[in-house]
């Protein structure tokens, strides 16, 4: 008799997983839209404005890769419940900042505490969920990064700054954390066995190692090529699209605004739609598929002229494809090659390459473009990256519970994989 699965919990979980890292994302990208009073009142460069963005970043990747290890050694809630009321109380203190060093420490703080929720969040999503639905609940939880950090925060920050100043604005954005804190504390538990299963890539390692032994893993070493590919785009465009509007295409603010937002309310379907889709037709193709879309939308994309509105249906679809790889590759195609028992280590080495390098390295390569070959050339960069994605990602190993079940029909069902 094999035990029933525990669908009420695995919904709150995820919700409140979900909730958890879309606050992540306001907390992240808040900032942003607030920088133009921030510089005036702490006499502030763009130069410095760079900096606040990239130390953040830095921080979040090399701490992701160290966090998601401790989370499988001690437990996912030792780490996601200080993590979440910590960036949230980092998030206010942002608000007290008297200058640029203050500002910073800050911002790389922020960056360690959100760094170490991140895979140890999408660890227990996973383990939460049933493998039919491991795909879907991992894009599902990664989807309210864009939803409130990309699409929400500017409108939320414009409207609250008139109302009060920028300082109090980070003061009220810190206390929905620490209410969702507290929640995941009763809510959120420890996995008494490992819920997701072995696949074909995670037969020959049965006892938990280290870091080494993730990166044994074929599909570790591809998804991490392919998450810097796809988050190049992420971060290029995020950072370099609302000058190419309005230095480029001459539109004013207020369209800019309008096309920008499309990355995050394009990212938040993506980023359970994409690997939903992979839960059925598998996630090698589903990557293929993503990076192949992103490529031609972008392209269109840049041809497209000073036409709002289709500038903002092609970015939408292509932020659909790109966010959606994000959560493809540091989701479901990361959880289902690690090692047994090493889920949160894996994760977190994956996302940790692609924030140093996607988060890092290309955002500063593309100034560099912007700066000495123009602004109208910045879309080759992010176009560049996921072509080469397209190539990595036919290095995948297939591991959707679906696609291996049809592959192989004959092996007995783990109960988790049981029907419900």
């Amino acid at each position: 008799m094999t035990a029933k699965w525990d669908t009420s919990y695995e919904w709150k979980a995820v919700t409140l997983l979900a909730l958890g890292f879309g606050l992540v994302g306001l907390d992240r990208w808040l900032i942003a839209p607030l920088f133009p009073s921030i510089m005036k009142d702490l006499h502030l460069t763009a130069q410095d404005v760079g900096n606040c963005i990239g130390i953040l970043g830095l921080s979040w990747g090399v701490f992701a890769a160290l966090m998601g290890g401790i989370s499988d050694k001690f437990g996912r809630r030792k780490v996601l419940i200080p993590a979440i009321i910590v960036f949230s109380l980092l998030s206010g203190f942002s608000g007290m900042a008297g200058g640029l060093v203050s500002l910073l420490a800050v911002r790389a703080l922020m960056g360690v505490a959100e760094g170490s929720f991140c895979p140890t969040s999408f660890a227990a999503t996973a383990d939460a969920s049933h493998p039919k639905r491991r795909g879907f609940n991992l894009g599902l939880q990664q989807s309210g990064f864009a939803l409130f950090g990309l699409a929400l925060s500017p409108i939320i920050a414009t409207q609250l700054l008139g109302v009060m100043t920028w300082r109090w604005v980070f003061a009220l954005v810190a206390i929905p954390g620490l209410i969702l804190g507290l929640l995941m504390y009763f809510v959120i538990r420890e996995p008494k066995t490992e819920v997701v299963q072995p696949t074909q890539l995670q037969t020959h390692h049965i006892a938990r190692g280290n870091w080494r032994d993730v990166l044994k893993s074929r599909n570790i070493r591809v998804a991490m090529v392919a998450l810097f590919c796809a988050m190049t785009g992420v971060f290029v465009l995020g950072a370099m699209l609302p000058l190419y509007l309005t230095e480029y295409l001459a539109l004013d603010t207020q369209r800019m605004g309008m096309v920008v937002s499309a990355i995050g309310f394009g990212g938040f379907v993506g980023q359970f739609g994409l690997p939903g889709l992979s839960d059925i037709v598998g996630r090698r193709l589903a990557s293929i598929v993503g990076f192949a879309g992103t490529a031609v939308m972008l392209y269109v994309f840049r041809g497209v002229g000073a036409q709002p509105l289709m500038l903002f249906i092609v970015l939408f679809v292509s932020a659909f494809f790109t966010l959606g790889l994000v959560s493809l590759l540091s989701g479901p195609v990361a959880t289902e090659a690690a090692p047994v028992g090493m889920v949160s280590t894996a994760i977190g080495i994956v996302v940790g390459a692609g924030e140093i390098f996607g988060g890092g390295v290309a955002p500063a390569l593309a100034g560099y473009v912007a700066t000495n070959f123009g602004i109208q050339n910045i879309m080759w960069l992010p176009i560049f990256a996921v072509v080469l994605g397209i190539g990595v990602s036919l290095l995948l190993e297939e591991t959707a519970p679906a696609r291996m079940r049809r592959a192989a029909p004959a092996v007995d069902l783990t109960p988790a994989e049981q029907p419900e």
